[in-house]
């Protein structure tokens, strides 16, 4: 049993977790840690799966939720609204990603790309909230958004096809630009989470199955709860962090942690894989 091999899938599934709901780039980070401990799984395998972990989280923990309007459905239209909303904000990404992936993939998966979007998204964020504190929010409950509201997230997460740029960080950040409450802009952001990460990792795992190995296994389980777990405490968090406060913080860390990584690749201190 190679335990360094195991603490390294335990420590990629805890930051999987933890930044796939903050506003700091999910995949970004995985890139960045990555390089660091040397750990790549094999056709990108581990990060597909690691994923469904982060993203049960948000089903346990909005479970009631999704309960009631799977119920409903086709009945209330509350829950028609709901659904609809997540359908109409899921289907831009979901189109461009399909005609771009690729190309974006080839080109743009590496941390110096990911470093020149955690600055750039950072200074988005403090725009937006420099905005929001001028400007009352039009959306104060996820179940008074309109389909213009959600096809402005769905727009904004377009942005997040872009390693570094993060998907909750461009809903968030695009639905407070539109008018919503960072209260709701949150929540959605987490409701939406759950359609494409299903989305997106299905279709990985569909494209990639004939590279997984029995080798595997023991790593994606490790990788899968730490990333269930960490997600869960992250949701939470996020939530009772912005009751009372905004994203600045967040973004002056992107801001930071970006520059970091674009001075050590300048310097030579660090040989980042490009």
């Amino acid at each position: 049993m190679d335990m360094l091999l195991h603490a390294k899938a335990l420590l990629l599934g805890i930051v999987e977790g933890i930044t796939e709901f903050l506003p700091i780039s999910s995949t970004g980070h995985l890139i960045v840690v990555g390089d660091l401990i040397d750990f790549h799984s094999n056709g990108k395998v581990f990060e597909v799966v690691i994923q469904l972990g982060a993203v049960l989280a948000v089903l346990f923990e909005y479970r009631a939720r999704f309960l009631k309007v799977a119920c409903g459905l086709g009945r209330d239209t509350s829950a028609n609204r709901f659904v609809l909303n997540l359908a109409i904000a899921f289907l831009p990404a979901a189109i461009v990603g399909m005609l771009f992936i690729k190309t974006i993939k080839g080109h743009f998966f590496n941390a110096i790309s990911v470093a020149a979007a955690l600055v750039i998204g950072g200074l988005v964020i403090l725009l937006v909230e420099n905005h929001q504190k001028r400007v009352a929010p039009c959306v104060t409950s996820v179940d008074a958004m309109g389909w213009r509201d959600a096809l402005a997230v769905g727009l904004a997460q377009v942005l997040a096809l872009m390693p570094g740029t993060s998907r909750s960080g461009s809903t968030i950040m695009g639905g407070m630009a539109f008018g919503l409450s960072r209260q709701v802009a949150t929540e959605f952001s987490f409701f939406l989470a759950v359609p494409m990460m299903f989305a997106a990792t299905f279709y990985d795992i569909f494209k990639y199955y004939a590279l997984f190995t029995a080798a595997d296994i023991p790593l994606i389980v490790i990788g899968f709860v730490a990333a269930f777990v960490s997600g869960l405490i992250a949701v939470r968090s996020l939530l009772r962090f912005v009751s009372g406060r905004n994203y600045v913080s967040f973004a002056w860390y992107r801001i930071g942690f970006g520059l970091l990584i674009l001075l050590t690749w300048n310097m030579g201190w660090v040989d980042w894989s490009l």
